[in-house]
């Protein structure tokens, strides 16, 4: 068995999915979606096409060593979301061949659901309580929302109190709440913010500070006994090396889209393990990412809440069912994700509908937000 084709698609809202495909016909699926640099992962994957065609499939673990080792220049958001895909859909497609669930090869379920979260407030959070209502009667008990919009360097107090009235309110509803301060709050608010939820008791606080502040994280850490996560901005096992090491993070959150697929978060969520720290896998994204974040809940015991972006408010006209062609793989119940029990990554692809949306790419990006003095306001 040799591979055939490697192609990519844009797929709206947001997304770029990819197809292997191997010379007897067997294909598989991956996302390497990255927010905003779409067009980057896609020329990415010219030099894993020069690599891999040709290659036999099934050897995951020596084409995932080749694609990160094999360029003199490795890690970082594109190489790693492109590999992230390859990774996947290598994954899909050996499963598919031989008929088992990938959790399956990779040594049997240690569980058969996980607990999910969803998405509530949008960016710039507002009508909590009815939001977190709707979450409820869908069947969830836990939902993540944005500790604030954009916020000053050293911002006014008062606003400070603004985040925990709107935590009260989804708790309210009987919600356990992760609040993602999404790296918008500087050191000088943070500190403050984190102290002053501690006794809401959250589930987390997300990134209270970017990743390029480790000494930062680990004095919010000292601070407080509110759990910790952080992650969607490290690309491989290197990266989360320090963080773990320091102690200062409680979750890892890593991206099965953006830290090297299924393979490597594997490996991740087993370091993470051995520091004792949880993992809930980051995912706002498409179908793929998804059900390659449940292959990896299927066999990491250590994996303790999944992110889903159904409803998110990225998903403008389309939602994360838009291309499956049985959405109940991914529907959650009682507010939990089973996992999935079909081959590969356990997902079928709608590829007429892939196809189609392709012709019309999308450009997706972030806004740039500003402070009131005309600053650059962290988004």
């Amino acid at each position: 068995m040799k591979i055939a084709r490697i192609e990519t698609f844009y797929v709206p809202p947001r997304w770029l999915f990819v197809r292997v495909e191997a010379d007897d016909g067997t294909a598989g699926w991956g996302e390497a979606s990255l927010e905003g640099y779409a067009e980057a992962v896609a020329g990415a994957f010219e030099a894993l096409r020069d690599r891999f065609i040709g290659q036999d499939p099934r050897r995951i673990e020596d084409i995932w060593q080749v694609a990160y080792r094999g360029g003199f220049y490795r890690g970082g958001p594109v190489l790693m979301s492109a590999l992230a895909g390859l990774d996947q859909a290598l994954w899909d497609l050996k499963g598919r061949h031989y008929g088992i669930p990938a959790w399956e090869m990779l040594g049997g379920k240690v569980r058969d659901r996980v607990r999910a979260y969803a998405w509530i407030g949008g960016d710039r959070p507002d009508d909590i309580a009815g939001a977190a209502r709707a979450r409820r009667e869908q069947g969830f008990s836990a939902v993540k929302m944005n500790a604030t919009a954009e916020l000053d360097f050293l911002g006014a107090p008062a606003l400070l109190g603004e985040v925990a009235d709107r935590v009260r309110a989804a708790q309210g509803e009987g919600m356990d709440v992760g609040l993602d301060f999404h790296g918008r709050v500087h050191k000088p608010m943070a500190k403050q913010l984190a102290k002053m939820l501690e006794p809401l008791g959250l589930l987390f606080i997300e990134e209270p500070l970017l990743s390029e502040h480790p000494e930062g994280l680990v004095q919010i850490a000292t601070l407080v006994s509110t759990p910790i996560a952080l992650g969607e901005r490290l690309y491989s096992r290197w990266d989360f090396k320090p963080f773990l090491a320091s102690g200062a993070v409680d979750i890892i959150q890593p991206d099965l889209s953006h830290a090297g697929g299924l393979s490597e978060c594997r490996r991740i969520a087993a370091m993470a393990e051995a520091y004792d720290v949880a993992v809930a896998p980051h995912c706002p994204l498409g179908p793929l990412a998804l059900a390659a974040c449940l292959q990896l809940a299927a066999t990491s015991p250590n994996v303790v809440l999944q992110e889903m972006s159904l409803g998110i408010h990225y998903n403008a006209g389309y939602d994360l069912l838009s291309f499956v062609k049985e959405p109940a793989v991914l529907t959650p119940v009682e507010g939990h994700l089973p996992i999935p029990e079909g081959p590969g990554l356990g997902v079928d692809i709608d590829e007429d509908a892939v196809r189609e949306a392709h012709q019309n790419p999308h450009r997706w990006r972030n806004p740039v937000w500003r402070h009131s003095d005309g600053s650059f306001a962290e988004w």
